[in-house]
């Protein structure tokens, strides 16, 4: 698979991505992480209304490899989460940055999405530049 790093999406250095829209924030996982975990076998996400921290877990990804927790790039309600996802998880395979969103999310402080990655930037970090 090509990685892409879309450059209207900001991501934080335990590669989930976030992507402003409106007054609300879609959560997901990058393209690079999903392909570093390989075949994704189970996603556990946060129930609608969970407050989340910056940095704090706020689920789980399990692929043939490793059991993996989220990290919240930003703070914030959980306004919904992709219940696709949850019950196809290789959703995230075919279109992490599409129908492969984790999460959205009303930002508690939207400043926060300004202090992540832009692509230009995570793409040198994760392709070792």
């Amino acid at each position: 698979m090509a990685l892409s790093f879309p450059s209207d999406c900001r991501y934080a250095d335990s590669h989930e991505y976030v992507r402003a829209e409106g007054g609300r924030a879609r959560l997901g996982l990058s393209a690079f992480a999903i392909d570093q975990l390989g075949d994704i076998v189970f996603v556990e996400l946060p129930e609608v209304g969970t407050e989340l921290s910056q940095g704090q877990s706020c689920g789980s990804i399990e692929s043939v490899k490793a059991v993996e927790d989220l990290l919240a790039p930003i703070s914030g309600v959980v306004e919904a989460r992709n219940e696709a996802v949850i019950a196809s998880p290789e959703e995230l395979q075919n279109d992490p940055y599409g129908e492969g969103w984790l999460l959205l999310v009303r930002p508690a402080d939207p400043t926060q999405i300004d202090g992540l990655m832009d692509a230009d930037v995570y793409a040198a970090k994760v392709q070792g530049h």
